[in-house]
């Protein structure tokens, strides 16, 4: 079954992976402001929004997403920076760029990583137990959402979600089951642009990991962006603005080259 996805524009293709407990509508004005001269595929993620009866691992998910929507650029947002590593690992030649925001490759300690599967499958039995109504109210409550303006919050959006399907994606596509990807990183060739919260100290340095483990085709630039820094955040780059011509994207080195973005409120 391919996933679900909403297309905008013309142009350079420029693929848009959404977090968790989101779908494809929740990329506030990301979305038509890129349209304006690219095409844009949205894509619902496997147990969100249209693609809630969707059922896969990362792997799988790389593999439909490229079916959906390669080649392209790729734009993932925390769990969709992810499965857009996925992508770039399960099917190279459909990517022609890679924006990655507040994402990771994996976690590559078996104790920590198995202590977050954990933590996972818990939050996934809640959310079976107590609805997506209690899911979204919990989740939306969280410190890191505190500075989330209302016309980012997506609370009905994100209630289009079902319990099965969030449940799900979390026993096959969350952090604590992913097999990490840093060994795999060299082998991108495409130009990436690697993004974090500064307010978030943890997923800061996973940029800079990143960024360095990739290589020379891994940069990033000083950003301004607002306090509240969602999926939003590339697209206010002025970089962005040539996304459609990734060769032109020039190179740097080391772990400087990601980009640090004021806060995250990752999902």
């Amino acid at each position: 079954m391919p996933l679900h996805g909403e297309r905008d524009g013309s142009g350079a293709r420029v693929l848009l992976l959404h977090g968790f407990g989101q779908t494809c509508r929740c990329w506030g004005p990301v979305a038509p402001a890129l349209a304006a001269g690219h095409a844009v595929v949205r894509l619902d993620l496997p147990g969100h929004g249209g693609s809630g009866a969707i059922s896969a691992d990362l792997p799988a998910t790389g593999r439909l997403a490229a079916e959906a929507g390669g080649p392209a650029i790729l734009l993932g947002y925390s769990m969709g920076a992810r499965m857009a590593l996925h992508v770039a690992t399960e099917a190279p030649e459909t990517v022609r760029g890679l924006v990655l925001v507040g994402g990771t490759p994996g976690i590559e300690d078996d104790a920590e990583r198995a202590r977050r599967l954990e933590r996972d499958e818990a939050l996934a039995a809640r959310i079976r137990a107590e609805g997506v109504a209690w899911f979204v109210d919990w989740w939306l409550a969280q410190p890191m959402f505190a500075g989330l303006p209302a016309a980012a919050r997506f609370e009905d959006e994100r209630r289009r979600n079902t319990a099965e399907g969030l449940a799900r994606s979390l026993e096959l596509a969350g952090t604590g089951c992913q097999r990490p990807l840093w060994s795999a990183l060299p082998g991108i060739e495409a130009p990436v642009l690697v993004m974090a919260g500064e307010d978030d100290a943890r997923y800061a340095a996973i940029a800079g990991r990143t960024a360095a483990a990739i290589g020379a085709n891994a940069r990033g630039e000083g950003l301004i962006c607002p306090a509240a820094c969602g999926p939003e955040a590339a697209w206010a780059s002025p970089l962005f603005g040539r996304v459609g011509a990734p060769a032109d994207w020039r190179t740097g080195r080391g772990s400087d080259q990601a980009r640090i973005l004021p806060s995250s409120g990752l999902s």
